[in-house]
């Protein structure tokens, strides 16, 4: 049995076992619950403790690998443009999604009144601060404070200055420094790994709370949930098919039946880099040529998360509704950019990994509590099935129109000019 699908058993069990009790013996269900409260809470604080050297370590290798590929050649530099501008849509695409589909069908207030009330750990961060004083802060005066604070905004920007002064640096310098963040990154998924390795004792005593404060409550809250993000990841997805249309002249119906065996195989594996052969194929059907696609697709796989930005936005997005943090334009364009970096350093890992260390800086940067995550994630299987196919749909797409871009026009395209000519 699959890591993710221990984590939902014990989600599932531990809110029916925790709703029952509480139906049945509300007095017992909430001494067994002061008991699980502790045993929940220290998993989840394991959980937390790795995500600010994870988050600055990932972005910090994740420059570098993305400005190497970029010197690589001219593809590789517009790929990864292309795959930059795409991701920043996907946040943005959220941003404005995620808010009226939650006035559209909005969470009960009982069911989210119980589920504030289990979570007593998590509260709202604080009030936003003046905007000239927001701003100020930005810029860390002292970067070992931002760290203590989990002021992932000012860590993310110190990265990103350490990144980019990296490259400039000698060679001997710049690979000490990387192997370096390499060597952290790659301690930090160890530890990961061990914690979520307990994660279904943890979860199980999260959703016992849970579901003996909220009862059946928390169920259709948690469905309430995966629908919500899912439908955020779906319309992003459905974009790549004029997209593909559009900017690789590509017909709607033959991009169709090119990307379905990529997405049968995304929906069976939940791997992008599964799915690579697939979609090397699928991207020949529709007239790429190799030379174009053995470059552009393993650079999507690592980089492009055309999904990731939109889901992880809308769970932040989510979380603060749940706990009532307001929602500005200025939060809201920043928790864009920071949803696009920190889905841009996340590559190639597991979903229960990159979902923590993606959300939790922009949850903090919306002012909403990253406590949830600890809960949320035991379901992130179902929504990590969306992103996935959408991910590798949009892989496709975009090869199409870097195909084209490149002078070699895709199948569709060249019959017409063939056309034309006779």
């Amino acid at each position: 049995m699959s890591q993710p699908t221990r984590i939902l058993l014990s989600l599932i069990i531990g809110l029916a076992i925790g709703a029952l009790l509480a139906a049945h013996a509300p007095a017992s269900a909430l001494a067994a619950a002061d008991i699980a409260q502790p045993i929940g809470q220290a998993w989840l604080n394991g959980l937390q403790m790795t995500i600010v050297p994870l988050v600055v370590a990932l972005l910090i290798t994740g420059v570098a690998a993305t400005t190497e590929a970029a010197q690589a050649g001219r593809l590789a530099g517009r790929a990864i443009a292309l795959y930059s501008v795409l991701m920043f849509l996907s946040a943005a695409a959220a941003a404005l999604l995620t808010p009226l589909l939650l006035q559209l069908f909005p969470l009960p207030q009982e069911s989210a009144a119980n589920l504030r009330a289990a979570l007593s750990g998590a509260g709202q961060i604080g009030p936003m601060p003046p905007m000239g004083e927001f701003l100020a802060a930005i810029i860390p005066a002292n970067i070992v404070k931002a760290a203590a604070e989990n002021a992932f905004l000012s860590l993310i920007i110190f990265a990103l200055i350490f990144a980019f002064a990296l490259t400039r640096v000698d060679e001997a310098g710049r690979k000490t420094m990387t192997g370096f963040f390499i060597a952290l990154r790659d301690v930090m998924l160890v530890v990961i790994d061990w914690v979520l390795w307990v994660g279904p004792l943890g979860v199980f005593a999260l959703a016992f709370v849970v579901g003996a404060k909220a009862g059946t409550g928390a169920f259709g809250a948690l469905i309430h949930y995966i629908l919500i993000v899912s439908a955020v990841g779906l319309a992003v997805s459905l974009v790549a098919y004029p997209a593909a249309v559009i900017g690789g002249r590509v017909r709607f119906l033959r991009f169709a039946r090119a990307a379905l065996p990529s997405q049968a195989v995304a929906i069976s594996t939940q791997s992008s880099l599964a799915t690579l052969p697939v979609m090397v194929e699928g991207s020949s059907k529709i007239g790429v040529p190799v030379a174009v696609s053995g470059v552009t697709l393993p650079l999507a796989v690592a980089i492009l998360r055309a999904t990731g930005p939109a889901m992880n936005f809308a769970v932040a997005i989510y979380i603060a509704e749940w706990f009532g943090v307001p929602l500005t334009p200025a939060t809201l364009a920043l928790g864009t950019i920071v949803a696009m970096l920190t889905s841009l350093g996340s590559v190639s890992l597991p979903g229960t990994v990159s979902y923590i260390s993606a959300i939790a800086p922009v949850a903090s940067t919306l002012g909403a509590p990253v406590a949830p995550l600890g809960l949320l994630v035991a379901v992130e299987t179902l929504p990590d099935i969306m992103r996935t196919v959408g991910n590798v749909t949009w892989d496709v797409a975009a090869t199409a129109w870097l195909s084209r871009r490149t002078g070699k026009v895709p199948l569709d395209e060249a019959d017409a000019m063939l056309a034309e000519r006779e």
